[in-house]
């Protein structure tokens, strides 16, 4: 189901992206010229590339919905870690792997090294 959502969600995406493109530009706002009065000349008549403009909008944005819906009943109250179905390793407290020399954190009060650079 949530595929075939997803087509015609894709399809919805391609039809409004061409039917916008092959609308009239009203405000010449690239410059190119356009109609006469833009937006203060009131309300233009409704053409049928804005009725299908109008149509593909409300279909694309029902379609959004429906997979936002589609997935979370899906993932509700599960991870990505629930589905992999592995369990992490426990760290282990004490990793005696690196020698003493190899660690990469400063040293601490304990240790024997110089907290303050010697200056010679």
């Amino acid at each position: 189901m949530e595929n075939v959502v997803l087509i015609i969600h894709l399809l919805l995406a391609l039809g409004l992206i061409a039917v916008v493109l092959m609308q009239r530009s009203e405000g010449g706002g690239l410059g190119m010229g356009g109609g006469g009065g833009g937006a203060v000349s009131g309300r233009s008549a409704a053409t049928a590339l804005g009725k299908l403009t109008w149509l593909l909008g409300i279909a694309f944005i029902v379609t959004s919905i429906t997979l936002t819906v589609l997935v979370a009943q899906k993932s509700a109250g599960s991870s990505v870690i629930d589905r992999l179905g592995v369990t992490p390793p426990a760290a282990s407290q004490t990793d005696d792997s690196l020698p003493a020399g190899d660690s990469l954190l400063p040293p601490t009060a304990d240790d024997n090294a110089p907290l303050v650079p010697l200056a010679d």
